[in-house]
């Protein structure tokens, strides 16, 4: 039996329960709540057969939000949460919160929403960051601007027993002539064994309201491959931030032929094995070892 697939990167949120200061009638396609149940049938159909849920908001309640969904639904194989990093003292109460969880596998916090690019460098954020490689906890950098990329190095470096992935393969400059910082940048960032990416989240800045074709996507993701390979590469759908770009399976299926071009090794890697062994995933929960 093949290796299940795992998107590692699909939300849920409720606007009734939890504070999203990011979503507005702006975004009106997605300002409303999302349930794992409403995506489950477009999984299926793409063949994926866990997810690993991500945090929106920064907040308790989001987190708990995931949680309460991880419980009801096997197909969740992991949850990332929310912990204040830039507050020590609270972030270890939130993490000695979660002893015992095995679906509670990393932190993420939204440091793009955050007016300082270089939030993640002050100390006491180092001392949050510590306490998660403390844990065995991972950490998601949502990187968005080239500042947030130049940084991934620098905390990579401070913090070598820490797994880090950047989400969205740092926002790529899809359907623009200028690849450059990122090409650069992204290449600095993985020179760095504890640094992972992720293949999600990629939308043309040139055309925000449709999904990218594989051919836009296929420079930027051979780049991915080229500096992280696969063993440091995973798959992530962003769903339901997807729905603005036509939704899980026009998004999925930008990516299938870029996959399929793989090996059938390579493509068990960045499909599923990367995240099995990046988040450490229950093979239990999986249905089987994951080596």
């Amino acid at each position: 039996m093949s290796f299940p697939v795992i998107d590692t990167h699909q939300h849920i949120w409720d606007p009734s329960r939890a504070s999203y200061d990011w979503l507005g009638p702006e975004l009106a396609p997605i300002d409303r709540a999302f349930t794992f149940d409403e995506v489950l049938p477009e999984l299926r159909a793409a063949g994926v057969d866990f997810t690993v849920q991500v945090q929106s908001g920064d907040t308790t309640e989001d987190t708990e939000l995931m949680r309460e969904s991880a419980a009801r639904h096997p197909e969740v194989a992991g949850v990332v949460g929310y912990a204040p990093i830039d507050r020590p003292a609270e972030c270890a109460r939130v993490i000695e919160s979660w002893a015992g969880d095995p679906l509670m596998v990393g932190v993420r916090t939204l440091i793009h929403n955050q007016p300082d690019p270089d939030w993640l460098l002050q100390p006491e954020v180092g001392e949050g960051l510590a306490l998660l490689a403390e844990a065995g906890l991972t950490f998601d950098v949502v990187a968005v601007l080239p500042r947030h990329l130049e940084i991934v190095p620098l905390i990579a470096q401070a913090h070598p027993g820490l797994k880090l992935v950047i989400d969205h393969l740092a926002k790529p400059p899809i359907g623009l002539e200028d690849r450059e910082p990122w090409w650069s940048l992204i290449a600095e960032a993985a020179a760095h064994p504890n640094v992972h990416a992720k293949v999600s989240g990629l939308y043309s800045p040139a055309e925000e309201s449709s999904a990218a074709t594989a051919e836009l996507l296929r420079p930027f993701v051979d780049r991915a491959l080229e500096v992280f390979g696969v063993e440091r590469l995973m798959y992530g759908g962003d769903w339901p931030i997807s729905v603005l770009s036509g939704g899980y399976t026009r998004v999925w299926s930008s990516l299938q032929p870029l996959f399929d071009a793989l090996s059938p090794v390579e493509r068990e890697q960045i499909l599923g094995r990367t995240a099995a062994r990046f988040y450490g995933l229950s093979p239990e929960r999986l249905g089987q070892n994951t080596p």
